[in-house]
């Protein structure tokens, strides 16, 4: 660099060092204003004083609690109706009776007090503290058609909402419709077959070098379950179940890893909804604009 080239650089960089330091100062300035000595990211006043820490703690044990009691009926309406249904088709009871669903939380049940509304997850990278975001996606153009979000860890209880989700936006039901294990339950088969939706949803886990998914335990022959099982077991790598991991996965993988969106910034069920819903409008976008 020149002596002529030095001094100009000198100037300029300067000038520059000078902006920042007048930004910093006023930013500062800002702070102080709307924090004053306090430096904005202190911990909330409840976690302090220990009387409001109580009450907060009360809270969500009493939280736990009515979730455990509401847990416990629905297993009691699910058995209920499970041995209606036995009785109706004249099967035979296998086993010992089951105990009684538990009304008090488990000793490791835990809630969150940062955001009360979201839950421990079981993920492939382990556990983490969210929701469960889910979207169906057309089979040809990877497009998001329907999504939603819950604080439960189960799939099962969205599949119809999903469902529901792609008559509102498409007018119409899909004609067929692929899914995983997780989305597997006798209500679900009996949705799509109500629905006439043509469906492929894994009965277990698949295992590498097999054509088709594994049941962990067998189902009652003659059941939806076991009909779904043969259905795939006959088809092998033929089956159209072979394509919902090209089809969904990828888009996951495009949202999480090639736009990087790894978690949600706003707390609370209501306000997450809209943030997912925000994110699968951004890909379908992108889509659309590259097919453009």
């Amino acid at each position: 660099m020149s002596y002529d080239r030095m001094k100009k650089r000198e100037a300029e960089l300067a000038a520059e060092v000078d902006r920042w330091l007048k930004a910093a100062e006023a930013a500062d300035a800002q702070e102080d204003k709307l924090y004053g000595d306090k430096r904005g990211d202190e911990m909330p006043d409840w976690v302090a004083d220990k009387q409001k820490r109580l009450e907060k703690i009360r809270e969500a044990k009493a939280a736990l609690e009515a979730e455990a009691k509401a847990a416990a009926e629905a297993e009691r309406k699910a058995r209920a109706e499970a041995e209606e249904r036995r009785i109706a088709e004249g099967g035979k009871k296998n086993g010992k009776t089951s105990a009684p669903p538990n009304t008090e939380p488990d000793g490791k049940a835990q809630r969150n007090f940062t955001d009360p509304e979201s839950r421990i997850l079981k993920t492939k990278d382990g556990y983490i503290q969210g929701y469960n975001a889910q979207a169906a996606v057309d089979g040809a153009h990877q497009i998001i058609v329907a999504q939603t979000l819950t604080s439960s860890s189960s799939d099962q209880a969205q599949l119809a909402p999903l469902l529901d989700g792609i008559r509102a936006n498409l007018g119409t039901n899909p004609d067929e419709v692929s899914a995983d294990a997780g989305y597997c339950s006798d209500a679900n088969l009996r949705t799509i077959k109500r629905r006439r939706i043509e469906g492929y949803i894994a009965t277990g886990r698949q295992k590498h070098g097999t054509k088709s998914a594994t049941a962990e335990k067998p189902s009652r022959a003659g059941s939806l379950i076991a009909r779904m099982s043969t259905k795939l077991k006959r088809a092998g790598y033929r089956s159209r179940y072979r394509l919902r991991k090209q089809i969904v996965e990828p888009v996951f993988g495009q949202i999480k890893q090639a736009r990087g969106f790894r978690q949600f910034l706003l707390r609370g069920i209501d306000k997450v909804k809209p943030e997912w819903a925000l994110i699968c409008t951004a890909h379908n976008l992108v889509k659309l604009a590259r097919a453009a």
